[in-house]
């Protein structure tokens, strides 16, 4: 399994950006320079053939499972995945028994909510005809009471800058993490194609933990092994 730091592989981005990213870091990113770049990669992503998700989304499950922070329990949350995003199935029955997996929920307070799931379990489609868990509000959870969630994105780079949708739901739900450690471990899913050079980051963007696609691993450096695996 390959895996690599984030520290490491920022440094190498940055190199390989050049003026570019420079431009970036000093907020000369326009709102259509985001809006193109959303669009560029949500059609790639779209364009993978169903044996490439399939085995992308197997790939990626093993990834997840073994990050060094893979809790043995309490309740953690993915996403549907829409819009040509990576499926995360495999990855929900490969959890430890004792994972409780929850899915999204769109909240009036403009964050979110997360409400276990099972297959099969009662489904109805959200403002962006998303499917969530229709559940009785007392079902739902807070953020905070997570142990790891594993975030959807457009785009990322090897910093572990995120670039999202653009509505900011994600953001402003884990916006504490900006401001404590872990637990939530906050994951980011992908295919490798969606990988950028470099990203900039807005001053309202979480930071993410790790990233995972179906060909790596990218770990902070206090949370890589010592050694290479074989």
């Amino acid at each position: 399994m390959r895996i690599a730091t984030l520290e490491d592989a920022c440094v190498e981005s940055l190199a390989a950006s050049g003026l570019s990213f420079v431009r970036a870091m000093h907020g000369r990113v326009s709102v259509s320079d985001r809006v193109a770049l959303r669009l560029r990669l949500r059609e790639q992503r779209r364009a993978l053939p169903a044996v490439k998700r399939i085995t992308a989304a197997e790939a990626l499950a093993d990834r997840l499972l073994a990050l060094p922070f893979a809790p043995e329990a309490g309740f953690v949350a993915g996403y549907w995945a829409s819009d040509g995003e990576i499926a995360l199935h495999a990855w929900q029955l490969g959890l430890p028994p004792d994972c409780t997996y929850c899915l999204p929920v769109l909240h009036d307070d403009g964050g979110l909510r997360f409400a276990p799931w099972r297959p099969g379990g009662a489904l109805v489609a959200n403002r962006f005809g998303i499917p969530e868990p229709q559940v009785e509000p007392s079902q739902l959870l807070r953020p905070e009471q997570l142990t790891l969630a594993v975030l959807p994105l457009v785009g990322f780079d090897t910093c572990g800058h995120r670039l999202g949708m653009g509505g900011g739901w994600y953001d402003r739900s884990f916006a504490f993490r900006n401001g404590q450690t872990a637990p939530p471990w906050l994951v980011g899913a992908a295919f490798s194609l969606q990988q950028l050079p470099a990203l900039p980051r807005e001053a309202w963007d979480v930071p993410l933990d790790a990233i995972c696609t179906e060909d790596a691993m990218h770990l902070p450096a206090d949370l890589a092994p010592d050694s290479d695996p074989a």
